[in-house]
Formats: structure tokens, sequence, C-alpha cells
């Protein structure tokens, strides 16, 4: 066998462990950003994906590296719910399946909402909105045809509403990780009336936490940006 074989041979499980610890870090970085957000750092993640911090370092130069690739895997899935979404038989189902799969998505977790609301490149977004649009624009076409939606709805509307019900959670998911699923039945109801509220409101006293706890974290979030 010449050398020039046993040498390829060789770097074949470097490249097969390569692949599995970026796949590790990705995994460690879902879960270590879902419950902590963007303020967890890359060392973070290597310890929760029980790698070496040299390993990070060499897969992803930070962690807002590490995000990019997560808000990749991050689009597709939505890509796919709206995939699946535009294929059920009952227009509306497939309209209130992919907001509250959307929503469910980026509402659970928090590193996930940081990374998708706070995509800055003019290029990405353009790429992501010439994926979703017609997906979207599938879905509110059919329900109007179906007579399921206002005819003024526009497919922008349902971004917009799951937009809308990331900030409730950002806002509340300190107090209240599940308030938004009350406002996605009032949301729905904009576009068709007939639904019900699945969580009951917030008290004075947890909107007040909310606002307050919502406050510190921005001001953490700022204070270690100008650090």
């Amino acid at each position: 066998m010449s050398e020039s074989v046993t040498a390829d041979a060789a770097s074949r499980p470097l490249r097969k462990d390569a692949a599995r610890n970026r796949a590790l870090l990705i995994q460690a970085g879902r879960e270590v950003f879902a419950e902590r957000g963007l303020e967890a750092s890359l060392d973070d993640v290597a310890h929760h994906a029980g790698l070496g911090v040299g390993t990070a370092y060499r897969h992803f130069a930070n962690k807002h590296e590490l995000a990019r690739a997560i808000f990749t895997e991050a689009v597709e899935e939505i890509v796919e719910t709206a995939r699946l979404a535009a294929k059920l038989d009952d227009p509306w189902q497939g309209i209130v399946t992919f907001m509250e799969k959307a929503a469910e998505a980026q509402t659970t977790d928090r590193g996930l909402r940081e990374v998708l609301m706070g995509v800055h490149d003019s290029a990405e977004m353009e790429r992501i909105n010439e994926i979703i649009s017609p997906l979207l624009t599938e879905l509110v076409v059919r329900a109007k045809a179906a007579g399921a939606v206002r005819d003024e709805v526009d497919s922008t509307d349902v971004g917009v509403a799951v937009i809308m019900l990331c900030t409730v959670a950002d806002v509340t998911g300190d107090v209240a990780p599940d308030l938004w699923r009350r406002y996605l039945p009032m949301l729905l109801d904009g576009l068709r009336a007939g639904s019900t509220l699945p969580v009951p409101a917030l008290s004075p006293e947890e909107f007040r936490l909310a606002m307050t706890s919502h406050k510190q974290r921005l001001m953490r979030a700022v204070t270690r940006s100008t650090a």
C-alpha cells in the first residue's frame, strides 16, 4: 500500500471526528443559548458539549459565528414547517400550524430568538425572504380561496404576527414563558374570528415583574457590550 493511500486512510477518522465535534458544538450551543441567551460564551458551549475549548475555537472563531451556524439550521427548520403547513388539506389549519410552530421554536429558545431577531446582514435577510415569502404567500392564497381569512390579509401579516409573539415571549419569558399562547388566538382572530384563549392573562404584579426583568436583561446586555 502506498504512503499516500495510507495517509489518506488515516485522515478519514479525523474528518469524521471534526464533523462530529461541529455537530456537538451546534447542538450544545442551541441548548446553552436556549437557557442563557447569547450572554453565554463559546467556552460555556464547549464545556457543555464535553469538548475542549481549543476544539471549539478551531470550528468557530467566536460565539457569534456559532450563532450564525445555529441560525442557518433554524431557518431550514422553519422553512420545512412552512412547506408542511402548505400541504395540509385545510388551508386555515396551515396558517395556524405555521404560526404556532414558528413561534414555538423561537419563544421556547431564548438564544434562537436572539439570533433570529438580531440578524442585520441584508444579504442574508434577502435570502431568507426569497425562501419563506413564496411559502407564506401560498398559505394565504389558499386560505383566501377557501374563504378562511379576510381578503385584505397579506402574507407579510403572518410573518409580523410571529414577530409579535416572539416579542411577548422576550418581555414576559422570565415570568410567564407560555403567555404568547394567549395572544396567538388574539392574532388569529384578526385573520378569522372564533378562537379561545388557552392561558390566563398576567396579573398586574406579574406584568410589573416581567417588565422589570426584561429591562434588567437589556441593561446587562448594554453593559457587557460597552465593557
